[in-house]
């Protein structure tokens, strides 16, 4: 049995339509809508939740490039997945620039569409959710400071006590997504404590650095929470054994926006969501997801960066079982300086590398 979701699919061939309709209500108890013009599809999506919407070809005068687009213009949390036949995968690439969280090449087996529609349903609910709990905040937010507001000038005591509850609220939020994180690390015991100890080689970077105390402890955060977009990634390929294909890179390669687009909405994790989104990008401007080049990237980001990889390669993996040791990881850090890393965090790290 499939969990339950809601899901509109879109196909402008009407028996090509109806058949994959009753393929996926015999995989569970789902919901499925079908539509298969433009204006229909949009309207639609304006006026129901969809927890998936599944595209099997374009609509007619429309490339599913374009249709990707403007779906993610309606509902920019809406969860995509293309049905594609092997002669399309060229174009897998732009798809994902659109905004598809995933594909499958035809012809399908029953487990994988079946897999795949439970993954995406599952995020889509985890989004949902983070919408809901993040309006919670943003209202008991503006509650406080209109609360505020009221009692500015009056007892002290008053506004201590209030301060007091809305430092709770935050720290309470905070905790939560912390959890949460935590929990994407236990996903596979060999990242446990992962961002622990990128938290701890970062601070360790950081105050050698004589980086404020203020901008340490909003680096110490996103470390925590730089690895939150991979709750979106599916278990098969974060814990896979073996090389990663292309496709399976392009998913991979999203967990900074995932993670950046969960923590958008709570506001006072502002300075945390560019050190997470940007965390994976390389100093010559090969990484991603934007491809930023030097100092476009933030500092904290690019010391972000340099101790993750430092973290993984110390330590065990589900693709290597043995960790490297200390002085591989050093040689290849040195070797990877102007390239992959900043060469001035670099130096830094060598220096106090003994104390990690």
């Amino acid at each position: 049995m499939g969990i339950l979701g809601k899901i509109l699919l879109i196909c402008d061939d009407q028996p090509l339509l109806a058949g994959i309709k009753e393929k996926i209500l015999r995989l569970g108890d789902y919901s499925v809508f079908t539509e298969s013009n433009l204006k229909a599809v949009l309207g639609s999506v304006r006026q129901n939740a969809y927890d998936l919407i599944l595209i099997k070809q374009p609509i007619a005068q429309t490339s599913t490039a374009y249709l990707i687009a403007e779906l993610k213009e309606v509902d920019p949390h809406s969860v995509i997945v293309v049905l594609l036949e092997p002669r399309d995968e060229g174009g897998i690439k732009e798809l994902i620039d659109s905004g598809a969280y995933d594909f499958l090449i035809s012809p399908v087996n029953t487990d994988k569409l079946k897999f795949t529609i439970d993954k995406g349903i599952k995020l889509h609910i985890l989004l949902a959710a983070s919408r809901k709990f993040s309006l919670g905040l943003k209202e008991s937010n503006q509650a406080l400071e209109k609360q505020n507001m009221l009692l500015a000038g009056r007892i002290e005591e008053a506004t201590t006590n209030l301060s007091r509850l809305y430092e709770d609220l935050r720290s309470t939020y905070m905790r939560t997504i912390k959890v949460l994180a935590q929990a994407i690390d236990a996903r596979d015991h060999y990242t446990h404590s992962h961002s622990e100890n990128v938290a701890r080689f970062v601070v360790e970077i950081a105050n050698y650095m004589k980086l404020p105390a203020k901008e340490i402890e909003l680096l110490r955060q996103a470390c925590e929470l730089h690895d939150l977009g991979k709750i979106g990634i599916e278990d098969s390929i974060l814990l896979k054994v073996s090389a990663l294909t292309e496709l399976e890179w392009e998913q991979v390669r999203k967990h900074p926006v995932i993670g950046a687009q969960i923590l958008e909405p709570l506001t006072f994790l502002n300075g945390v969501v560019d050190l997470v989104r940007q965390h994976h990008e390389h100093y010559d401007g090969s990484g991603y997801p934007e491809g930023r080049k030097g100092n476009d990237i933030l500092l904290g980001a690019r010391i972000i960066h340099i101790a993750d990889a430092y973290e993984s390669m110390r330590s065990a993996r589900s693709y290597r079982k043995k960790p490297l040791f200390k002085e591989e990881a050093i040689l290849e850090i040195k070797r990877n300086s102007g390239t992959q890393f900043d060469p001035k965090i670099v130096d830094v790290f060598l220096k106090v590398v003994d104390n990690l």
